[in-house]
């Protein structure tokens, strides 16, 4: 009797609900997008420079 219900266990597909896929799909996503921003902020070290912005005289006049 055991072997028939081992053999028949071993058919049975066991599959995981879409919902928990797609949420766990999520999660991973999350994490490395997450993972990412974290690295970003530890190497990179951001280039402060100067900044010219030339304004035409005529926006500087009132209307």
């Amino acid at each position: 009797m055991a072997g028939a219900i081992a053999a028949t266990a071993s058919r049975v597909r066991l599959t995981v609900p879409t919902l928990f896929r797609f949420v766990a799909f999520l999660a991973l996503l999350g994490g490395l997008v997450f993972g990412g921003m974290v690295a970003l902020v530890a190497f990179v070290k951001p280039e402060p420079r100067e900044m010219i912005e030339v304004v035409p005289p005529a926006r500087l006049q009132p209307k």
